[in-house]
């Protein structure tokens, strides 16, 4: 009787074992370079929370509101034409000097707050991150959507611009080079979110480091062709040229401007490179991420 009463037990056990079934399973990636996209698609709802959360909440108490998506690249290019277009006297390879500026200030204001904001992921969340589990790349991703509605918000301003221009009788010619832009914004995002990425997990262990994000981002403008065009580096300084030509966003920058003002310095192979270059610094990111979101919370 007992042995019957036991083994009864048993097979009850089983078979409350084998219909246990769950929904979702938290458990440690294996894969440095996993990224878990299907997990991230499940939480698209707390997804576009966060794109509404980042768009809303920056403006929400301020007079100008989404005005400033505006204002901001607009005040930037006024300064660049008054201190580098008149008292610099710096070229623009012929072109007007609100589209030449604007060109550069849009694709460079996309990468750098995707950059930034992406570099204060586990320093900004530690609190959300440390009570709620949800896959972490939902943030980086959230910034990167925001900020290209964003982008979409001030190309708008450019081709407000560029028609004024056309109008006026200015001839601007547009490049069949325009078919690459696709491309250009999904590198500056993949750049901006690999290296986000990367100084997101070093920071959770040397704090310093967001201090010297703001003022490399700065040095790092003036590096890029977004004040002077790259063809004036190319005659008056053409042993330099290199310097200017390793960073990868130069060549994303060139060709949008070739492909929406007819003016700047193309070639496929730079294009290529920043390509890989860009592939790469996402490999990093991911490998650098996944590293520390396992261990981040005894860590920070």
């Amino acid at each position: 009787m007992y042995l019957c009463k036991h083994t009864t037990h048993d097979n009850i056990y089983m078979m409350s074992k084998e219909k246990e079934h769950w929904d979702i399973v938290i458990r440690p990636d294996r894969e440095l370079f996993s990224l878990d996209l299907q997990e991230v698609w499940r939480y698209k709802d707390l997804l576009a929370m966060y794109v509404k959360r980042d768009i809303v909440t920056m403006y929400k108490q301020t007079i100008l509101g989404p005005l400033w998506y505006v204002i901001q690249p607009l005040f930037t290019t006024i300064m660049f034409m008054f201190v580098f277009g008149g008292i610099a006297g710096i070229p623009t390879d012929g072109l007007p000097q609100p589209l030449f500026y604007m060109a550069g200030i849009l694709c460079w204001n996309y990468f750098s707050e995707c950059l930034t904001k992406c570099s204060e992921t586990f320093i900004s969340n530690q609190q959300i991150f440390g009570k709620v589990y949800f896959p972490r790349l939902v943030v980086p991703f959230s910034i990167t959507i925001s900020s290209l509605l964003k982008m979409g918000i001030q190309f708008i301003l450019f081709l407000s611009i560029y028609v004024f221009y056309i109008c006026n009788g200015y001839s601007i010619n547009v490049t069949w080079y325009i078919l690459l832009l696709p491309l250009l914004v999904a590198m500056l995002a993949g750049l901006g979110l690999g290296f986000g990425l990367i100084i997101s997990s070093m920071t959770t262990k040397y704090r310093d480091l967001r201090f010297l994000v703001s003022f490399g981002v700065q040095l790092w403008m003036y590096i890029t062709p977004i004040i002077y065009p790259l063809s004036i580096l190319k005659n008056n300084y053409p042993n330099y040229v290199w310097a200017i030509v390793i960073n990868p966003l130069t060549s994303i920058i060139e060709t949008f401007k070739i492909a929406f003002l007819g003016q700047g310095s193309f070639n496929w192979l730079y294009l290529l490179y920043s390509l890989v270059f860009t592939i790469a610094i996402m490999l990093l990111g991911m490998l650098t991420f996944n590293k520390v979101q396992r261990s981040f919370m005894d860590v920070i």
